[in-house]
């Protein structure tokens, strides 16, 4: 398991949704279901997915939002109905693996940042991309923000 530091760009083209975090795992796939029915509506998609999550801040924070979208080339002037056009610039620290090691992708990039004594921005979107690997595989990429 590899972990870099970059600064990173995306743009997105989404649909948002919130709830609470424990059903994340639920609600999210969900969102990205209905989203990629609509994809042919989203000019300059790149084809990747990906998954923008408001950081938790505490244990009392219990509800919050999230984006399921899709990277596009360019900026949009005119996003389909219920989409949002975001634009993102930041630092990151990132990790990339196969998606059903999520959950330890997070937690061992967590103990990354902390030994190499990054401070995570709680104000900035965590993002996922998703990518086909084939044979049925995909891996997803977290990018945490940072200070």
């Amino acid at each position: 398991m590899s972990f870099m530091m970059s600064k990173k760009e995306f743009k997105v083209v989404a649909l948002k949704g919130s709830g609470e975090y424990v059903n994340y795992s639920q609600e999210v796939p969900l969102l990205a279901q209905r989203l990629l029915s609509r994809s042919n509506e989203i000019t300059h998609s790149t084809g990747t997915e990906i998954a923008l999550y408001e950081p938790k801040k505490s244990g009392e924070h219990k509800i919050g939002h999230y984006y399921a979208g899709l990277v596009v080339s360019q900026k949009f002037n005119e996003v389909p109905p219920e989409m949002e056009y975001i634009e993102i610039a930041k630092n990151y620290i990132s990790a990339r693996g196969n998606i059903l090691m999520l959950n330890e992708l997070h937690s061992q990039l967590l103990i990354w940042a902390d030994e190499q004594g990054y401070q995570r921005d709680l104000n900035a979107y965590i993002i996922e991309t998703y990518h086909p690997v084939g044979g049925g595989e995909e891996e997803v990429e977290i990018h945490l923000p940072i200070l």
